[in-house]
């Protein structure tokens, strides 16, 4: 042991929930009306944080908090610890300050969901050391794709105005385990890198600091040309290096820990090295030089496509595998978890497994792009557990998730969107907790504790992914969505002079022989991107499983499914049963009325009618296009459609990829 801190803490506090500026509320409880007896023999920024989130919450028996540099702490690493019970009460271990803020938080989660807190023997270490939220927020305070109100970044304030919210932020975030989050767009502005804004970056970076999250930043790759004036930005041109390097000079100057860039280049209209016949490898490779003296390292998303091949599930696997090993060791590819955009059901994106001698981090989607916006209840953790099925948690280095945070009151749009926060950052933490466990950590903490509440609306959380599939796009359909927005159906859609990969006929490919994308060794052979035992399953119609048997498979409407019936019958149930359970999930939220307060009650029962509303309206619209090629009847369980397919068609939504549209906008059942 190298130094102890000693807190004797005998506490009897109420539990509320947190209130940030302007009464929004998170998981996380306080009581700000207790007055506990504190020692503190050692003092740092993020240890006080510790003891006051103890002082004002913790009611059970005394609580130490020690520093140890013993075998079994050293092996937990920096951000691990243990929890252990003993007579004189519970000690909370690490060899690192942030360590025992963790265990802090670990304490009070537990409390917070009535577990025994009695005989505790608890070792945890995070199963990544980066664990990253990526906002994709602009600097005129829009966020992209962000459907929960403007950015909560005020840069029109900053350095001089510092909104309470920026603690609560880190503060939650160092609960579940983030330690690290991007602040602005991958499609970024040049004008990030500009003095005035890394000083309004550094007035952050210092808020967020003692709750271990570090600050990281999209960069763009022109940057030398537009803010340096230089005539390039070609990676092997010395003065684009040095130009780096001087500008990451001054960031380290201004933020010591400074974490680092994330890059989107040559993609949708993205400057990169490809402009000047290099690689991506040699363009992260320039900047990890310029980091590396540091410790900084380079995010560099492997998000690319473009129209030159027949399919653009393939490209990302066909521009980065070749590049295997030619990175630098603090480059990371960040590739999202499927090969397309953060559909609501994809196959896991076939860079992963195949890069052996490459650092990859996933990137998963926090805010419900394509599942909604936060309009719809989509419970993601399933989905993440799902790509972990097939993708071993060791093999990849770090976790990235595309935030869902803004400046309304409940943060995230849709108050069970924060569930879907909330899950990025205990996966992040420990991927193999499961997606109910979960659920009930942040029920319990959010809402109540009591069963009668936390049994059903589980039950709820883990259908609603599903749900959504099963009314949007069922047994691998995708990217069916409306024009640029992505908010409803547009199976139909056209637009004039647009890249067909920007369509939805491009992916359904539907004709009077069947629907799908054949990515078999018949069509464009994307399952040759896969291991053998996965590429032979995909390969075949008969063993295809068939959550993913329309993204492989171009299959004829007369097809037979598992369960004997044709793929058209199959397709109108699985539409049928994504609304039948919407109009569930309004009855269970009816039902636990009793356990919730009027305010949220209100603001969920909206969206979920919201939602119920629109299942139809996907379901109508989809079954009504695709009957015109099956040319076969709806089943006699179906429900017959309440919209017009040419109505439908003429539905045009007033909204940009920055909002998500209000119910007056939406189509609605007569």
């Amino acid at each position: 042991m190298i130094r102890m801190l000693l807190l004797s803490i005998c506490l009897l506090l109420a539990g509320e929930r947190l209130s940030a500026e302007n009464g929004s509320r998170l998981w996380l409880r306080q009581d700000t009306t207790a007055n506990a007896k504190v020692e503190c023999s050692l003092h740092s920024p993020t240890l006080d944080i510790a003891c006051s989130e103890l002082k004002r919450t913790w009611k059970g028996t005394p609580v130490s908090l020690e520093l140890f540099n013993d075998a079994t702490h050293t092996a937990l690493g920096p951000e691990g610890y243990t929890i252990r019970s003993g007579k004189n009460g519970i000690t909370l271990g690490s060899i690192s300050e942030k360590g025992l803020l963790y265990a802090t938080y670990h304490l009070l989660r537990l409390q917070a969901t009535q577990q025994d807190t009695q005989s505790l023997h608890i070792e945890e270490r995070p199963a990544y050391p980066i664990r990253i939220l990526n906002h994709w927020d602009n600097l005129d305070g829009t966020i992209e794709r962000g459907y929960a109100g403007h950015s909560l970044w005020k840069w029109d304030e900053l350095p001089a105005t510092l909104s309470p919210r920026y603690e609560a932020y880190a503060r939650a975030n160092a609960s579940i385990g983030i330690n690290a989050t991007v602040l602005n767009n991958v499609n970024a502005s040049p004008e990030m890198l500009d003095t005035p804004y890394l000083k309004k970056v550094k007035a952050l970076a210092d808020i967020f600091r003692p709750y271990n999250l570090k600050v990281y930043l999209s960069v763009n790759f022109a940057s030398p040309m537009i803010i340096g004036k230089l005539a390039t930005a070609d990676p092997l041109d010395p003065q684009v290096a040095n130009w780096w390097k001087q500008k990451v000079h001054e960031i380290y100057s201004l933020i010591p820990d400074f974490g680092g860039f994330l890059v989107k280049a040559n993609s949708e209209g993205q400057p990169g090295p490809c402009d000047y016949h290099r690689t991506h490898a040699e363009g992260a490779n320039m900047l990890a030089e310029a980091l590396k003296p540091y410790g900084g390292i380079v995010m560099w998303r492997a998000f690319v496509y473009s129209p030159s091949d027949n399919d653009r599930a393939k490209q990302a696997y066909l521009e980065f595998q070749p590049l295997d090993g030619k990175f630098l060791d603090n480059v990371i590819v960040q590739v999202k978890n499927g090969p397309i955009d953060f559909q609501p059901r994809e196959p896991y994106s076939p860079l992963f497994g195949t890069m052996k001698h490459t650092p990859l981090m996933v990137e998963f989607q926090v805010t419900q792009e394509y599942l909604g916006h936060s309009n719809h209840l989509a419970y993601l953790a399933p989905m993440w557990k799902e790509f972990f099925q097939y993708v071993k948690p060791e093999s990849i280095r770090a976790i990235a998730g595309v935030s869902n945070i803004g400046d309304e009151s409940n943060w995230c749009g849709h108050d069970f969107a924060q569930a879907n926060w909330y899950a990025f950052g205990r996966l992040a933490w420990n991927p193999e907790l499961s997606s109910e466990s979960i659920a009930d950590e942040w029920l319990a903490q959010t809402f109540t504790a009591n069963p009668q509440f936390i049994h059903p609306v589980e039950d709820m959380m883990m259908q609603s992914r599903e749900a959504v599939v099963d009314y949007m796009m069922p047994l691998g359909l995708h990217h069916i969505f409306a024009w640029g927005h992505h908010y409803g159906p547009e199976p139909w859609c056209t637009i004039p002079g647009a890249r067909p990969d920007w369509l939805p006929s491009y992916y359904h490919q539907a004709d009077r022989t069947g629907l799908g994308f054949d990515r078999s060794h018949t069509g464009s052979n994307a399952v040759a991107q896969y291991p053998d035992s996965l590429a032979r399953m995909f390969d075949s119609i008969d063993t295809c499983p068939e959550e993913f048997l329309l993204w492989f498979h171009h299959a004829p409407w007369t097809h037979t499914m598992n369960n004997g019936t044709t793929l058209w019958e199959e397709l109108c149930r699985h539409y049928q049963h994504g609304v039948d359970k919407t109009r569930n999930f309004c009855q269970t939220w009816e039902e636990v009325k009793p356990y919730v307060d009027t305010e949220r009650w209100n603001a969920v029962d909206e969206r979920l009618q919201i939602q119920t509303n629109d299942a139809v309206w996907w379901k109508d619209a989809c079954l009504l296009y695709f009957q015109q090629f099956s040319k076969m009847s709806f089943p006699k369980d179906i429900e017959r459609p309440v919209h017009k397919l040419k109505k439908l068609m003429k539905v045009k939504l007033p909204i940009s990829n920055y909002e998500r549209p209000t119910p007056e906008m939406l189509p609605k059942i007569k």
